[in-house]
């Protein structure tokens, strides 16, 4: 193991390939100069255009034609429409309620909090709850919500008003049952084990799939250590499980690792500290997925950790662990206007390695990093 940090602390500059400064004036440039860059590069030939048009004409014929086969989710909509102000608010305050801990407190919460006016305090803000009804609405119907000025403004009187047209145990159920689809819907299992064996029943043995752990923040060594373990022992499980017997690193399911669930002090001030201490982690952890022929992908975190995230992501890949493998990879957050240019860095990665770097393209969970933190600091 030293000498493997030997070589990833002392590894030349460039064969890491720093950030170059296209990538970091991007963080905070213009978004209009941006998206008429992008606009430009989106541009397609004729043919090209058609034949996506033609795709995309499928794609959605065919989600058209399968609805009826969708679980408690469509039924959920059709009850409680999210084009409805009802809908988006129990959803708002359903997605709220997945942070607490255990069912029996969120019954008690929402019998608790229903008539007495409180949520407004309860979520931390009049705009909180309602942060998310957008992504919500895009995850769940495809179309973009927002809820009405009244909702957002005073949200305890436009609460009231349901519960006393629909009664409280109605919204009291609907509630739990928003909560379950959400549960349901994004989360596959309660651990690596229930998540593998959801993954191989019927319709969903259609997907490929890359694990990931909830709660991604390590805030002790003892923790790290544990998100450790446990992505060692995921690792394990997916490459010894029915879904991955006979099949190569790009058609098993592979794991997700989070590189902030691997380190306390996951940030530039601790930079060197970083590098010293979880690159040997993660490249561990990575020639265990290269053992068992699965896929590994270094996960996406908040934009003001992204210089730090690619460098630790370089370090590996350029390692011995990643010698001619090309299971190792990235999850590339589409939404953030650097994302072009990491599209870039990630093709002359694959340049200075001879060998191609896996990606997973997101939206971009964590663009909204700024706003999260001032409300957290209950600022304006």
């Amino acid at each position: 193991m030293s000498m493997n940090v030997e070589f990833l602390v002392n590894a030349s500059e460039r064969d890491l390939a720093p950030l170059s400064d296209t990538i970091n004036q991007l963080y905070l440039g213009d978004e209009t100069r941006c998206v008429e860059r992008l606009l430009e590069l989106a541009t397609l030939e004729p043919a090209a255009g058609a034949r996506v048009q033609a795709m995309a004409t499928q794609l959605v014929h065919s989600v058209r034609a399968n609805r009826k086969k969708a679980g408690g989710l469509d039924a959920f909509l059709q009850e409680y429409d999210l084009s409805s102000q009802e809908g988006i608010v129990l959803m708002c305050l359903a997605e709220a309620l997945l942070r607490v801990p255990d069912g029996d407190t969120a019954d008690k919460l929402i019998r608790d909090k229903l008539r007495s006016g409180h949520w407004k305090g309860h979520l931390g803000g009049n705009r909180s709850m309602f942060v998310n009804a957008s992504t919500w609405g895009l995850m769940l119907t495809g179309q973009i919500l927002g809820a009405d000025k009244e909702a957002i403004d005073d949200p305890d009187t436009f609460i009231e008003r349901m519960v006393a047209r629909a009664g409280e145990p109605v919204v009291r159920t609907a509630m739990r049952q928003a909560m379950r689809i959400m549960g349901k819907q994004f989360v596959m299992g309660r651990n690596i084990d229930d998540a593998l064996k959801r993954s191989l029943k019927k319709g969903n043995r259609d997907y490929r799939y890359s694990f990931d752990m909830l709660g991604e923040a390590a805030l002790t060594a003892k923790d790290a250590r544990r998100y450790f373990n446990a992505y060692s022992a995921a690792i394990e499980r997916i490459g010894n499980s029915k879904a991955s017997k006979g099949k190569n690193t790009f058609d098993s399911p592979g794991i997700s690792v989070k590189l902030s669930a691997l380190h306390p002090r996951y940030d530039l001030h601790h930079r060197k500290r970083v590098l010293h201490e979880m690159v040997p982690m993660l490249e561990e952890l990575a020639t265990k997925a290269r053992e068992f022929d699965i896929g590994f992908c270094v996960d996406a975190e908040e934009a003001a950790r992204l210089e730090l995230s690619l460098e630790v992501i370089a370090r590996v890949f350029h390692s011995p662990a990643c010698a001619n493998w090309e299971g190792y990879g990235i999850a590339l957050q589409a939404y953030q206007k650097r994302g072009i240019e990491i599209c870039r860095w990630v093709v002359e990665q694959g340049r200075k390695a001879g060998r191609r770097m896996s990606v997973r393209l997101v939206k971009g969970a964590y663009w909204d990093a700024e706003i999260k933190l001032g409300q957290e600091l209950g600022l304006e």
